[in-house]
Order: structure tokens, then sequence, then C-alpha cells
């Protein structure tokens, strides 16, 4: 992200279309002399008052036309979203009439923000840290209300205060050991016993919030589940009946489903995307062959597998030859139509995937589905309980677990009787991850890579 901190940005902060208002916003060191260009308070009170809403209009001062009327709200630097001069133009919400303020605005000097450059600038200013910001995008974001209460708890600095006492633990014992190898004739006492409870207890925090994230993905992007079997097995049936709507074709002929149907779903407050495809087994037709093909390719990426079984007909080996082909992936097991006469062998069929759920569901009359629904979340994105943090994000996991690495090693060499420097070095190694983790320490590609995520106006 290309810029500098003396330019005054301006972007539209409201999303895209039109709307009851529409908000117009600057920052940097011009940000009230450059509003004031564009928007002439009313008297007999011409002065603006810090953080007040202060009625006026907009005004093109090259034509002396006035264009709106609104509202401006000046927040001087630092008591401000990025810590400098801040300034708000709340108008009616046209799309025209806000691009046209932000026009304005770069002719009386500002330049366009660049995506995501408020917060940027907020993080750079010293007003969140790298979680935070990651936060604030995720609950403008956020596609459940569980996933908005946990963006919001981190916005406000929750999961930083987490890493900062880990980061806190640390130094302490680091500060501890290096002592005593800096004054070896001081007769400072080290408990290694004592040191390395401390750091499993690190390692054992490190390692729970590690293990969130398989949740928190769930919550932040959903879940894809593939619905695959045989061809039918009633795969389009349950697909309709999760959705509570007809929206895959069912008809009693096999291989109707010829391609893959995507739609989403919401259960307890997780996005799940389910995918009903093609029947898998010998094509009667080119275009069904090519569903299979991309049924497959879909399977193979997805969290997580709904194999559907008919449970009204004898196993067959295509039955075992697709449990076989997914081995490694996450299933449940679905025997379909439990209102016909149950012919399967379905201690068979469990006896080939040993360890894999099950559950026995009739798509067409509804047994069974809202157990179903519960069973999903459960197998393919586990909640944990009593989590109080929970990571979102893949960059938070891999930087943790470089963390709980780190110590590891440390308590390695510690049990193994290394010298008090070499477990020194080895805990030391865990400072350089959080100081990335918290954007302490600055990357410009990984700054380029949170920041092109949010929109322009934030």
């Amino acid at each position: 992200m290309n810029q500098t901190l003396e330019d005054t940005i301006i972007a539209v902060s409201t999303p895209a279309g039109h709307g009851g208002i529409g908000i117009v916003r600057l920052s940097g060191p011009e940000a009230l002399a450059i509003s004031r260009k564009i928007f002439s308070i009313k008297e007999p009170e011409p002065a603006v008052i810090p953080q007040k809403m202060c009625f006026g209009y907009l005004l093109d001062q090259e034509s002396r036309e006035t264009l709106d009327a609104g509202y401006l709200c000046y927040f001087p630097a630092p008591h401000s979203y990025t810590r400098e001069e801040v300034v708000e133009i709340h108008l009616h919400g046209s799309p025209i009439l806000l691009n046209e303020a932000v026009r304005l605005g770069i002719r009386a000097g500002a330049r366009l923000a660049h995506p995501g450059e408020f917060t940027f600038r907020a993080y750079l200013n010293g007003r969140i840290d790298i979680i935070q910001a990651e936060a604030i995008n995720d609950l403008i974001r956020a596609c459940s209300l569980d996933q908005a209460r946990i963006s919001f708890k981190q916005m406000e600095g929750s999961l930083s205060r987490k890493i900062a006492g880990v980061r806190e633990k640390i130094v302490e014992l680091l500060t501890l050991v290096e002592t005593r190898l800096e004054f070896p004739d001081e007769e400072i006492e080290i408990n290694p016993g004592q040191v390395g409870q401390v750091l499993r207890e690190l390692i054992g925090e490190l390692g729970r919030l590690a293990g969130s994230y398989e949740q928190g993905r769930a919550l932040l992007e959903g879940l894809t589940v593939a619905i695959l079997g045989k061809t039918n097995v009633g795969k389009s049936t349950l697909f309709n009946a999760l959705l509570e709507e007809e929206r895959a074709i069912v008809t009693p002929y096999p291989g109707t489903t010829r391609d893959f149907i995507r739609e989403n779903i919401q259960v307890d407050g997780v996005l799940i995307k389910l995918v009903d495809m093609a029947g898998f087994g010998q094509a009667s037709h080119p275009v069904e062959e090519e569903g299979i093909i991309r049924g497959q390719r879909l399977a193979e990426k997805a969290d997580g597998l709904l194999v559907v079984l008919d449970a009204s007909r004898e196993e067959s080996p295509e039955d075992f030859e697709l449990l076989e082909r997914f081995n490694d992936k996450k299933k449940l097991l679905v025997f379909n139509k439990s209102d016909l006469k149950q012919v399967i062998n379905r201690k068979k069929i469990l006896d080939s995937c040993p360890g894999v759920d099950w559950i026995e569901v009739s798509a067409l009359t509804g047994k069974n589905l809202d157990r179903l629904r519960k069973m999903m979340l459960d197998t393919f994105a586990p909640r944990l309980e009593k989590q109080e943090e929970i990571l979102l994000h893949q960059r938070q996991k891999v930087l943790v677990d470089s963390i709980k690495g780190s110590l590891e090693n440390g308590l390695k060499m510690l049990e193994d009787g290394a010298g008090e420097e070499l477990v020194a070095e080895a805990i030391r190694e865990a400072l350089p991850a959080i100081g990335q983790l918290t954007g302490e320490i600055k990357s410009q590609e990984v700054l380029d890579q949170i920041f092109s995520r949010f929109c322009i106006g934030k």
C-alpha cells in the first residue's frame, strides 16, 4: 500500500447503493480545512464544534451551487478512529451526491483513499494492532451473529490481550534464565521444574487456541458440505429437505442431476454451503460423466461429506468403492429412506469405515433432519467448550503454532538437560512470531494482503 500519512484522504464510508443517509469521511492533517471548502455550516453558528453534528450544506465553490443539506462532524486528533484529524459529512444516501462530494474534496486537496486505508492509518498510528484490524473487517463482513460477537470482542482487544499475556510470561522466563547467565557469580536459583511447568501451561494454552481455528474458519467463511452417493439414493431429496425448499429436480429416474447445485443454509449461526452433485457410478451420458468428474473435484475440496446410502436396497460394490475413495475425508454416513423396509447390511457398511458417525434419516418425511444438521456441525466444525478466544484466520493459526513449537523445543531441551543458554535461545524464538501476529513486526506483503480485503471507506 503505497501512501504517505501527510496526505489527507477521502472516501464514501457507507455501502454502495441508495439509502437514507450516506457518509463521506476525510482523514489527515487538512481534513477540517478541506471539508470547510466543500461544506458550509449554517449561520448563526458557523464554527465547527468538535464531536458535535453541525448542520449545513454541501457546496460547489466554483459554481456556488448548493447540492445537498446535511451534517458535518469533526473529530480532532488524537481522539478519532485514525488518531488523525477526521471529518465525517452526512448527506442523503444518493450515490451521485456522495461521489460528487468525494470529487469536490479531491478538487479541494484530498486524494481518494485506498482500500482499508483509514484502518491502516489507525494501525500505523498505534490505535489498534493487526489482530484488531482483522477483527474490524471480520465484523463488517460477519455472516452470523456468533461470528459478529467474536469479532467485536477481538476488535476491542480480547485476543490481543491474551497474546500479550503469553508474551509477558515468556519474557519473564527469559529474564530469569538470562539474569543467571549474565551474573553467574550471583546466587540466583532457577527451579527447572517450575520453568517446565510454566512452559507446559503456555503450550497447553496455545494448543487450545490453535485448535479453535477449525471452528473459527467455519464461522468466518462457512463450511462446504458435499452430498454424494450412487445415483437414485435420494441425494437431491435430502438436499431439498435440508434447504426446506424445492431447489433440485427430483425424479424416480437415475441420473437426474448431471451437474452440481450449491445453496447456503444457516445452522446455529454457522453458514453451510451445501452441494448436491451427480450420482457416482456408470454414466449414461457424456454430460453426466462430466458432472461426476466435477463432483469428485468438489468432494475432494469440501470440508465434509454426507455420504448417502439407500437403506431400502442392498449394499453394492459401488458403495464400498465410494467410501474407500474418500477414506481420508471427514464424513457422515446417511442411511436414507428409513421410512421404507430396511434391507442394507448396516454393520457391513460401518465395519468398512470404523469410527465414522452415521445417522438414519428419511429425506421424504423429514425424520432426523434436525439431528443431522447438528451432527454436521459437531463433525465438520466441532465447538470447543469454554473456549474464550477463537482464531478466525489461517495467518493467526500458523503463527500461534510457531510460537507453540518454539516453546515445545525449549521444554524438550530443558527435560533433556540442555544448557540454560540453549533453552533460552529456543524460548526466545517465540518472540518474533508474536511480533508478526500482533503486527509489531511489520511485513509489507502481509499488510497489503490484510488491508486489500477492506472496502475503500473503512
